[in-house]
């Protein structure tokens, strides 16, 4: 496995391969890498000849409040399991070479209809930040496919809405989200639960997962499922955000014309703010 730590270099591999017909993927992430994360890698490398991940802690995506300085890195360790996963080149540029003219008024990318809802309306600025980033990265490597994972759904919609909104061309494909045995979302924040809440902790996706289960089964009152589960995570010891039937297309409030809906929901247990998303209509992990 190649680390490149300098764009030129890493663009001038990937369009190499792209010379030969290679297919190459790409997955982002931030480090401090799980099971998760890996298995990006294992489903790119069934969609792609060559598997590209990226590690980069991205300033402008942390908003008041959250401590970019002490968010946990884990370089050595990350490359090591990118390598035995099958990684072909991991890229580690440095913020100096992604944001070459400074943090202060630098070039934003946002997409106005997701940027301020659900969790953008508790972390302003912060999808603004991924959609930046996101767009450099895509920009620099121009890979042929970049896979996401739906756990953090909103941000999958955004990243698709600024690739078809900015005519990029890059294929953008979701991957179901990874759960431990319990049907938690697998997650680097959650490492912050200590022993207790982490034996409370899928309860937000079994809370999720009940609203989908009555949507389906034909109830439509969905403020009072919200309100419902809401006391319920309050209940259970959590500080809720919020819980949300949404539009999948879109995350708007759903209409007799959606086609689609999806359940979301952020809370915060301990020191950890969990998230987590359930298709209605989706088989259950049980």
């Amino acid at each position: 496995m190649q680390t490149v730590r300098e764009r030129p270099a890493a663009r001038a591999q990937l369009a190499d391969w792209q010379r030969q017909g290679r297919r190459v993927a790409l997955v982002p992430t931030m480090g401090n890498l799980h099971a998760g994360h890996l298995g990006l890698v294992e489903t790119a490398r069934k969609s792609a000849d060559r598997v590209v991940a990226t590690i980069f802690v991205n300033p402008t995506q942390f908003v008041a409040g959250e401590d970019y300085d002490h968010y946990p890195r884990s370089e050595a360790a990350d490359r090591e399991q990118l390598e035995a996963a099958g990684t072909d080149l991991v890229f580690m540029p440095d913020v100096a070479s992604m944001y070459p003219a400074g943090l202060e008024g630098h070039t934003e990318v946002r997409v106005p209809a997701l940027d301020d809802v659900l969790c953008g309306e508790y972390r302003p600025g912060h999808f603004t930040g991924v959609a930046t980033v996101v767009t450099k990265l895509l920009n620099m490597l121009r890979p042929d496919v970049a896979l996401f994972g739906e756990k953090d759904y909103q941000q999958l919609l955004v990243i698709r809405r600024l690739v078809a909104d900015l005519a990029l061309d890059v294929d953008i494909e979701a991957v179901a989200t990874q759960r431990e045995r319990d049907g938690l979302a697998m997650s680097s924040r959650n490492a912050y639960l200590d022993a207790d809440e982490r034996v409370r902790a899928p309860q937000l996706y079994q809370l999720l997962s009940g609203i989908a289960q009555a949507i389906a089964a034909g109830e439509r009152d969905f403020a009072r499922l919200e309100r419902e589960a809401l006391v319920a995570l309050h209940d259970g010891g959590w500080r809720p955000q919020y819980v949300a039937v949404r539009d999948a297309a879109d995350l708007s409030v759903p209409t007799a014309a959606s086609t689609a809906l999806r359940v979301l929901g952020a809370a915060w247990l301990g020191r950890a703010r969990l998230i987590d998303n359930v298709a209605v209509g989706a088989p259950s992990d049980d």
